[in-house]
């Protein structure tokens, strides 16, 4: 088998001079040739290559440093780079993050009306300036609805269809909006961006991906897209916003600039700071791009990770101050700890998670089948216009679901104190035992109960719209509509509970810890495990999920529900399909993604992958010294593939080494338009020396510079479970495959990926991309 990849000095230089008395030789100069060493876009990168290119280089400077005290400084800034680097995309990504929220909350609110004293305030600044006594929290003199502003008076029939109205146009203006400027200047915007997100930070390249446009582009719209009222969320393309950050800001710093593999552990970190602002979850953020996004994560980029996460989730809280009352995103404060007997509510809460994510993968993943390979692809702009318009219609009559879906899941989560106005707190008011704060388990009210058949309606939904809404041509997030799925089977399932402990405390199972009159159930931690239920059936996620939730809530002493919860989640949809929604979207894409996770047992063989397969043409190869520069050029255009193996001659077929297209067709190009002498009749070497020939024949191309000595290679007897293992750690593109030394055949990732979906039953050409 081979070892790391060679030295850098190898990849990077072109040399041109060289006379020997009897031919001209065209060699590697020391400065880098530009292009040599970088990768085509839709290809994976050389993760061996490039660790060894960044081992070289840091051993150089490691010994460059003690010759000068001007090398130790650079030295020492090169190892602090990266913590600077960390700061910068924290501060960054968490300004975006706070301007997206506030934006966004602005925008939600100006569906519904407009503050006079500013139009610039959202509902909740324009009550808070009010000096005015009113009744109401949320109903302020300031604040006009439109039907106020236009009509004059906010009651009766013609007031109510003006404000729905005009909520159904500003939603329809938004997304339109949205979608035009993701069609017109930045495609990669939409969606949520996790998927590609971890294809890319497995070694995949997207060009464009996380670039500036699409930074630009993706906030702008992020905020249209939420602010239209769609059943999306922002956290997940805020993932997407602060890779885009790092990615930028690796162009500061030759290291990670130059370096794909350095760009990666940049852009793992920054995945977690997005997490970071998207909840408030600092170490949630960091588990999280462990758990689910990261390919490669060193402990140092563990702790960097947490370090851009601190300073993003700080940066946000310092730009938006007032966007929660608490540094959590939900923070709730339960007055009575559960009892060990509510395990069985959580559990089903678990199931229904389980189920739905299930559901709800299948039910997308066909839709975004449907959306790719009939007519309905062709038109993005009509598909966002009748989505928008549908769920404008159906929730604006519903306090539920006209509400921004955070607000509702902040509700849901809410435990009723005496203050509490909303509809989900009218019970029968019976205060005598009351302690403090503490409130018995009373009867429902008839606001409980129109409460409970309103949030019903919004379940169902929530439900169906979101499997038609994820995916379309804007941002989309996953995360927020599918706690509020949760949050809402879980507080309807709580008030059941909550009630039949009230009507019925002397059964056998409430007998031992729910007596008349005491505070037993809490409906709020049941959305809160509900919460989590079903964004864990959805993304599969277990220990980053439990912390997240923590941190949103600040509920400490709830791990185990939400623990109870979120494993028979996981259990039940992986029981059903072992994808969770991002690989699913990853593999409907084409995308060569190798789970690490996953086991592979089957008993096959190198020999029965590799290419080529027993009736192809035999495999294309250069020759180590007896190819001409046109025979090279035609083996370039007649064939794509990413690189060739080059071998001592046709009938020996011992490897020398392997060698990258793109460096090929860089290296000839540049030697056809700026070496003298080099004509179609050169002859191309990759041996150190070359044999003496006439003064007539024309000048010879050394190209050893860009060849890789030491190729990973396997025998054609080798388990695949060995070579796919191979492929998983170290992040291979290809390997070649040898028997008694001479080479037979080629496998690459590409290749791994087909075997295994032909495995699994699944269609091998469903992998696009190398």
């Amino acid at each position: 088998s081979g070892s790391s990849g060679p030295p850098a000095d190898r990849f990077s230089s072109y040399n041109g001079g060289g006379m020997n008395g009897t031919s001209t030789m065209m060699d590697f100069l020391e400065e880098p040739l530009p292009g040599v060493g970088t990768y085509e876009d839709f290809n994976t990168i050389d993760w061996v290559r490039e660790k060894s290119r960044d081992r070289d280089r840091h051993r150089e400077i490691t010994s460059r440093s003690k010759e000068s005290t001007w090398a130790l400084i650079h030295s020492v800034s090169d190892a602090f780079s990266g913590w600077l680097l960390m700061l910068l995309i924290g501060l960054l990504a968490g300004s975006l993050a706070g301007l997206i929220d506030i934006s966004a909350h602005w925008m939600t609110d100006l569906k519904e009306g407009v503050c006079l004293a500013g139009f610039w305030f959202n509902h909740e600044h324009c009550c808070w300036k009010s000096n005015t006594t009113f009744t109401d929290r949320d109903k302020c003199p300031e604040w006009k609805s439109w039907s106020q502003l236009i009509l004059g008076h906010g009651e009766g029939a013609f007031a109510y269809i003006l404000n729905y109205f005009m909520y159904v146009v500003w939603a329809l203006l938004f997304s339109l909006l949205a979608v035009l400027l993701v069609k017109g200047f930045a495609p990669y915007a939409c969606g949520s961006g996790i998927p590609e997100i971890k294809t890319i930070l497995s070694g995949f390249i997207i060009r464009g991906y996380l670039g500036k446009w699409t930074l630009i582009i993706k906030t702008i719209t992020l905020v249209l897209a939420v602010s239209s009222g769609l059943s999306l969320g922002k956290e997940g393309p805020l993932v997407h916003v602060a890779c885009c950050c790092g990615n930028i800001l690796c162009h500061l710093f030759t290291k990670y600039r130059k370096n794909e593999a350095k760009r990666r552990e940049v852009l793992s970190a920054a995945a977690a700071a997005g997490v970071s602002v998207a909840f408030g979850a600092p170490i949630g953020g960091v588990l999280f791009s462990l758990e689910e996004v990261s390919y490669y994560f060193p402990l140092k980029t563990l702790w960097r990770s947490f370090f851009a996460a601190l300073v993003a989730a700080f940066t946000l809280r310092s730009i938006n101050p007032f966007g929660n009352s608490r540094l959590v995103l939900f923070y709730v404060e339960f007055h009575m700890p559960w009892h060990l007997l509510e395990l069985v509510p959580f559990i089903l809460l678990g199931i229904f998670g389980g189920l739905w994510g299930a559901f709800f993968i299948r039910s997308n993943i066909a839709w975004c089948r449907r959306r790719k390979t009939t007519k309905l692809g062709k038109y993005p702009v009509l598909e966002v216009f009748v989505v928008t318009a549908i769920t404008a219609i159906l929730a604006f009559p519903n306090e539920y679901t006209r509400m921004s879906t955070s607000e509702l899941i902040s509700e849901l989560f809410n435990d009723c104190g005496i203050l509490d106005s909303s509809k989900l707190c009218e019970y029968v008011n019976d205060f005598n035992s009351t302690k403090g704060d503490d409130l018995p388990d009373r009867a429902a009210g008839p606001g409980v109960y129109t409460a409970m058949w309103q949030l019903a309606l919004a379940l169902i939904m929530k439900v169906f719209i979101t499997i038609f809404t994820f995916g379309m041509k804007v941002p989309s997030g996953l995360f927020i509509p599918s706690m509020a799925v949760g949050a809402i089977a879980g507080r309807l399932l709580g008030v059941a509970m909550e009630q039949l402990a009230y009507y019925h405390h002397d059964w056998a199972i409430f007998s031992g810890w729910c007596s008349q009159g005491a505070d037993c159930i809490t409906p709020g931690l049941y959305a809160m495990v509900g919460a989590a239920a079903c964004l864990g059936g959805v993304t599969r996620m277990t220990v980053s999920l439990v912390v997240i939730m923590f941190e949103l809530t600040g509920g400490l002493e709830y791990i185990v529900p939400l623990m109870a919860a979120a494993m028979t989640s996981k259990w039940v949809a992986d029981a059903i399909g072992r994808e969770g929604i991002y690989d699913a979207h990853i593999r409907l894409n084409g995308y060569p993604f190798l789970e690490a996770k996953e086991e592979f047992s089957h008993k096959t063989l190198a020999m029965d992958v590799m290419r080529p397969r027993r009736n192809d043409p035999p495999l294309t190869v250069i020759t180590q010294d007896s190819m001409t520069v046109e025979d090279v050029e035609t083996i370039i255009n007649e064939t794509t593939y990413s690189g060739y193996p080059v071998v001592v001659s046709r009938e020996s077929q011992r490897l020398v080494g392997f060698v990258l297209r793109r460096d090929l067709i860089i290296s000839v190009e540049n030697a056809r338009k700026k070496q003298d002498g080099i004509v179609s009749t050169s002859i191309i070497y990759f041996t150190d020396h070359s044999p003496p020939l006439p003064p007539s024949s024309p000048s010879m191309l050394k190209l050893r510079s860009i060849l890789d000595l030491s190729p990973f290679t396997v025998t054609d007897q080798t388990p695949m479970e060995i070579v796919v293992d191979i492929f998983r750690k170290l992040g291979l593109r290809q390997c070649l495959v040898t028997h008694n030394g001479k080479l037979l055949g080629i496998i690459t990732k590409k290749d791994v990926l087909k075997h295994i979906a032909q495995l699994a039953n699944q269609d091998p050409d469903s992998i696009l991309f190398n």
